[in-house]
C-alpha cells in the first residue's frame, strides 16, 4: 500500500484509539462504539468483503477494549465505585454468553452485528436522554437467578456488538435504579470480563480461514491493535476525571448524545447495505 494511503489509515487509528481511551474512562464502556465502525471502514478500505470486515472489526475491538477495560475499571475503583459483588456473581454468565456471541459471529451476516447494535444504543440513548423518566422495572436489583440471566445477556449481545458490555450494563443497572455513576463504574469492571474470552473466542472463530489478512489471528487483527493502543491508553485517565466531575443529568445527557449518534451510524449503514 502506498504512504498516500496508508497514513490516512494510521492517522485514523491513532485519533480512533484516542477516542476509544476517553471514552471508556467517561462512559464505564470499552470503546467499541467508536473502534467498530472505524475499523469496519478501514477494513473495507483494504479491499476485506463485508462478512469478513465486520466480524474482523469486533474481534479487533474486543481486543483493544482489554487494555482500556482495565484502565478504567482500576480508574473507578480507586474512587470506591465498582460494585465488585455484582462482578463476581456476573462472571461465569458473561463468560457463558461471550462463548455463544463468538460461535455466532462465525456463520452471521454482518447486517447482524449492526442491528443489534442500532437497537440497543437507541434503547439505551431513549432512556438516558428522558432522564429515566418512566424507564425503570423495579427499585433494586433482582434476586442472583435473574441476575445470573442478564449477565448472560450482557456477554451475548456484546460478543456480536465488538464492546465490553458497558452500555448494556449500563442500561440494565439503571433501569433497576442504581445511581448513574455507580452502574458506569461498574460497568467498566464488565469489559474486563467480556473483553478477554471476547478475543479468544473472534480468534478461534476465524481461525484458518485463507481471506484473512496476515497479520490476523482468526478475526483479531494485531497490526489495527498496535497501532490503536498506544493514544487509547493515554486518553483514558482524562475521561474517568470528567466522569465524576459531571452531575448524573449531564452524564446522562452526554451518554444518551453518544449512544444516539453511534446507532444513527449503524442505521445508515444498514441502508446502505
Amino acid at each position: 500500500m502506498d504512504p498516500a494511503t496508508l497514513l490516512p489509515l494510521v492517522a485514523a487509528l491513532a485519533v480512533a484509539g484516542a477516542l476509544i481511551g476517553f471514552l471508556a474512562g467517561l462512559f464505564g464502556i470499552g470503546g467499541g462504539a467508536i473502534s467498530v465502525p472505524v475499523f469496519y471502514e478501514v477494513f473495507q478500505s483494504l479491499g476485506h468483503a463485508p462478512e469478513v470486515a465486520m466480524p474482523m472489526a469486533v474481534g479487533t475491538s474486543l481486543a483493544v477494549i482489554i487494555p482500556t477495560s482495565i484502565q478504567s475499571s482500576r480508574g473507578h475503583f480507586r474512587r470506591g465505585t465498582v460494585d465488585l459483588g455484582l462482578l463476581r456473581l456476573w462472571a461465569l454468565p458473561v463468560l457463558a454468553g461471550v462463548a455463544v456471541g463468538s460461535v455466532i459471529a462465525r456463520f452471521a451476516p454482518p447486517q447482524l452485528f449492526q442491528m443489534v447494535f442500532a437497537v440497543v444504543a437507541a434503547i439505551n440513548a431513549a432512556k438516558l436522554l428522558a432522564g429515566g423518566s418512566g424507564w425503570r422495572l423495579r427499585d433494586s436489583l433482582p434476586g442472583k437467578a435473574a441476575m445470573r440471566a442478564y449477565g448472560a445477556g450482557v456477554g451475548l449481545v456484546s460478543a456480536l456488538m465488538g464492546i465490553g458490555g458497558g452500555a448494556v450494563s449500563t442500561l440494565i443497572l439503571t433501569l433497576h435504579d442504581v445511581p448513574i455513576h455507580r452502574a458506569v463504574s461498574t460497568s467498566a469492571g464488565v469489559g474486563v470480563l467480556i473483553a478477554i474470552p471476547g478475543t479468544l473466542g473472534y480468534m478461534a472463530a476465524g481461525w484458518g480461514r485463507a481471506d484473512l489478512p496476515a497479520d490476523a489471528i482468526g478475526f483479531v487483527s494485531l497490526a489495527t491493535f498496535a497501532l490503536t493502543i498506544p493514544t487509547s491508553i493515554l486518553t483514558t485517565r482524562f475521561g474517568v476525571a470528567l466522569a465524576h466531575g459531571l452531575s448524573r443529568r449531564r452524564l446522562e445527557t452526554a451518554f444518551g448524545l453518544f449512544l444516539a449518534a453511534v446507532c444513527l451510524r449503524f442505521i445508515w449503514a444498514i441502508l446502505r447495505g
